[in-house]
């Protein structure tokens, strides 16, 4: 039998001086939150006004993560460690499940320190299982399952020629799946075509991982497995232990924002499956542009890179119950493609926007300048005509025009104010709206 385990971010990765930036004053700290470049891509700022995650629970099953860490206090539930039967804390030197668990829901320091997750409101129930594969993961997702988790976060896959092991995990995301509960998993870190479990499990959400100008990151693993990609290149996140930070690399981040991006959606959408979550990702999913021609779903980029904040707000139809999700005896993923488009693709159309909604103010502006011109014309016309009724202004000395009042021979008309002269004011064109358009 062979048995590996695929981790998805090395200790090499770590962030060089973590235990500096740990006392280092505030500056350094905002630096952290700058080099977050996937809350950028991610347009996690806009997403935020619409869902921050709260009231959702993610559980993280990994190595343990650190609850005191001043990014993630509060944020954290009392889990379960099913490595040794002691707490989910981690063990000197794991960093890892602290920093997915802060990838998906730190809420950072201060006004703007730290790393901040893209579901800063979310819950993290943390479970202490890293790298036990077969007997272990299945126990754990069922324990996720079963203690409100609503998504589950397994940065961790296994490859094994053991039916047996394959099967058991299988059976733990059927099980999640037929509860509604969304399972996350890393494609793999080994740049191959390969089936890492439990991604690779039926009803399970693989994930791959794209680096900053949105291409594949070298050795994320793919295959007809692969649904969905994410940021996973140089991503800064919590330590394990005090107030470090590390950096790290690979489909385990990718994964992780993609739990996040699923718990800002059940927060919104708390009336959808979680198949018809994984749908709202996939339809909304987008290519880069070198990829655009690629046929979907693609076995690298699966159907593309998230797209939170489109997620959020597009109009995408509710879709079968189990959505993409390949699980044994429902359709899968051939009932929920994407669109395939490439960001330049979604580009070009918000600038044909733009330019109809401009022509429209255009148009707008012109209309209501010739129903005041035609308005001032009418009046113009209607005062000659009082004016030729009454003897114009060589009628009798006394005699009014319309909507003026009598003036005595000693009065000069000339004397009289402005409004009397002229009682219609003319209007201003309406104003022909922001441009661009506000969000």
């Amino acid at each position: 039998m062979a048995f590996r385990r695929t981790m998805c971010a090395l200790g090499a990765t770590a962030l060089t001086g973590a235990l500096i930036m740990a006392t280092a004053p505030a500056a350094s700290a905002d630096q952290t939150r700058r080099d977050q470049w996937a809350l950028e891509t991610l347009q996690a700022e806009s997403a935020w006004k619409i869902s921050t995650g709260k009231g959702v629970t993610v559980a993280v099953i990994d190595d343990g993560v650190n609850a005191n860490h001043i990014d993630l206090q509060d944020n954290v539930l009392q889990g379960r460690d099913f490595v040794d039967g002691g707490s989910a804390t981690p063990d000197a030197g794991d960093d890892h499940g602290t920093a997915m668990a802060s990838i998906i829901a730190a809420h950072g320091h201060g006004a703007n320190d730290g790393v901040i997750g893209l579901a800063p409101e979310a819950s993290i129930l943390p479970v202490r299982d890293f790298g036990t594969g077969g007997p272990g993961l299945p126990a754990s997702i069922r324990y996720a399952v079963d203690n409100g988790a609503s998504v589950i976060n397994v940065s961790q896959c296994f490859v094994s020629s053991s039916a047996q092991r394959i099967n058991e995990v299988s059976s733990a995301v059927e099980y999640a799946v037929s509860r509604d509960v969304l399972v996350v998993g890393g494609s793999g870190n080994d740049g191959r075509s390969e089936k890492c479990y439990p991604a690779a499990s039926p009803g399970a959400l693989a994930v791959g991982a794209v680096t900053s100008d949105g291409t594949i990151w070298q050795d994320s693993n793919f295959g007809s497995h692969v649904t969905l990609v994410a940021p996973g290149a140089k991503i800064v996140a919590a330590a394990g232990s005090g107030n470090a930070y590390r950096m790290g690399t690979g489909t385990s981040d990718a994964a992780a924002y993609v739990s996040a991006a699923a718990a800002l959606l059940r927060a919104k959408f708390p009336d959808l499956t979680a198949g018809q979550i994984a749908n709202r990702l996939v339809k909304t999913a987008v290519l880069p542009g070198s990829a655009k021609t690629l046929s979907l779903p693609d076995e690298k980029y699966g159907y593309g890179s998230i797209r939170p904040l489109a997620a959020l707000t597009e109009d995408i139809p509710v879709g079968s119950a189990y959505g993409p999700l390949k699980v044994p005896g429902h359709e899968g993923a051939s009932a929920a493609p994407s669109t395939g488009k490439s960001d330049a693709d979604y580009a070009a159309e918000n600038k044909e926007a733009d330019q109809k909604q401009l022509i429209f103010f255009i148009i707008l502006g012109l209309v209501a300048l010739a129903v005041i011109g035609l308005i001032v014309f009418l009046i113009v016309k209607l005062s000659g005509r009082d004016k030729n009724r009454t003897g114009g202004s060589g009628g009798p000395a006394g005699y009014p025009q319309y909507g003026q009042q009598p003036v005595s021979p000693q009065q000069n008309p000339s004397q009289q104010s402005a409004s009397q002269q002229n009682p219609y004011q003319q209007q201003s064109p309406p104003p022909h709206g922001q441009w661009p358009p506000q969000q």
